[in-house]
């Protein structure tokens, strides 16, 4: 018998942080994209060790951010 319930709490769970390739995923762009982003400063994100991640609030800012523009024009 396995637990459903540990299983359905996990696949709830949100990220902290997005590694770059997710971040692609998650905007479906491509990396070069995504590190111009972070490069221009459009896109924060954070350095682990040799890892650059994106944070979940910061990932969300952008694209809220995107479509008050859109709105506005």
């Amino acid at each position: 018998m396995t637990d459903d319930t540990t299983t359905d709490e996990t696949a709830n769970i949100v990220p902290m942080v997005y590694t770059v390739n997710e971040t692609c995923e998650a905007l479906r762009l491509s990396r070069y994209t995504v590190y111009e982003l972070i490069n221009t400063g459009q896109l924060r994100s954070i350095k682990i060790g040799h890892r650059r991640l994106v944070a979940h609030v910061d990932l969300v800012d952008f694209v809220e951010e995107r479509r008050r523009e859109a709105a506005a024009s």
